[in-house]
């Protein structure tokens, strides 16, 4: 993987675990606490139509599927291991599903965007690190 992709998807994932983390601990506390942490914590509302009834679960999902497996990725990625492009393809698409299921309970928000686009990038560095991503792969008719 060349240089620059490596630090640059070490990086992009490394933000997005550690971001994944806190938002999970908020979400945790929020839940244990009752409180919605000044605004931090969804309202209990969105929970409606889903299989929880606090956010518990959820923030336990967050900070340690999404949150561990994008910091795995980046150590992983960082050290330039040969697992590191796989590391990061499994958080990549870890973080598209938790998106694309936050999103049919909670209404869409910038914030989700951000983080749909963190995904997509991160595969897009995978795929460019592997080399799969070329000018001469492209066939033209």
């Amino acid at each position: 993987m060349p240089r620059w992709t490596r630090i640059t998807l070490s990086v992009l994932t490394a933000v997005v675990g550690l971001t994944a983390v806190a938002g999970g601990a908020a979400l945790i506390f929020g839940a244990v606490a009752s409180s919605t942490l000044g605004g931090a914590v969804p309202d209990r509302s969105f929970l409606g139509g889903s299989p929880f009834t606090s956010y518990l679960v959820p923030g336990l999902v967050l900070a340690v599927v999404v949150g561990g497996t994008q910091l795995l990725a980046a150590v992983l990625v960082g050290r330039d291991s040969r697992s590191g492009p796989v590391a990061a393809a499994v958080a990549g698409f870890g973080l598209l599903i938790w998106i694309f299921v936050q999103m049919m309970f909670i209404p869409f928000s910038l914030l989700q965007a951000a983080y749909f686009a963190a995904g997509l990038a991160e595969l897009g560095l995978v795929l460019l690190g592997l080399g799969l991503l070329r000018r001469d792969r492209v066939v033209t008719p």
